[in-house]
């Protein structure tokens, strides 16, 4: 019978050892962010943008608002907006799929956020970690220093020196 115990414990014990370890896993896009996103993010999913109540995707690049009654999703914003100035906007990051599922939580969490105008947009940054964004005024500088699609020491991935936009 202790034999029985003894031998249940060690298995389930090595089962218990053996069960995956939880994964870590960070990302950055910092790149693809576009240059009127706040500065201080490392990783966005999706900016809430109170002034307008809308979203805007930063993977696929599109926006989500209401109009008609349902959630529309573009490229761009609708006329209604042409006169929303997205560098001036304040952006809240909300890194969870579809937001707009949940518009009436963040409507009311982040009401205080209409109309404020206190956020660094990417595009304004001196921080060189955003001048890998192409769309950055500083983008060829960061392209000068040894990056885009280059290694440490200068060479591109076939051992060739260069800027990697194939003009050497």
């Amino acid at each position: 019978m202790k034999m029985k115990f003894l031998m249940a414990f060690l298995i389930l014990s090595l089962i218990a050892i053996d069960k995956p370890k939880a994964q870590f896993s960070l990302s950055f896009n910092i790149g693809t962010q576009p240059i009127w996103g706040p500065v201080g993010y490392d990783h966005v999913e999706n900016y809430y943008l109170p002034d307008i109540e809308a979203y805007y995707n930063v993977p696929q690049k599109r926006y989500t608002y209401m109009q008609y009654g349902r959630w529309t999703t573009s490229y761009s914003l609708p006329p209604r907006y042409r006169n929303y100035n997205l560098y001036t906007g304040y952006k809240v990051v909300v890194n969870e799929p579809r937001p707009y599922l949940h518009d009436n939580d963040y409507k009311a969490k982040y009401a205080s956020f209409k109309g404020r105008h206190d956020q660094q947009p990417i595009r304004d940054s001196r921080e060189q970690k955003y001048f890998e964004n192409k769309n950055h005024p500083q983008h060829n500088q960061w392209k000068e220093n040894g990056h885009d699609n280059r290694g440490r020491n200068g060479k591109d991935e076939n051992g060739k020196k260069g800027h990697g936009d194939g003009k050497d």
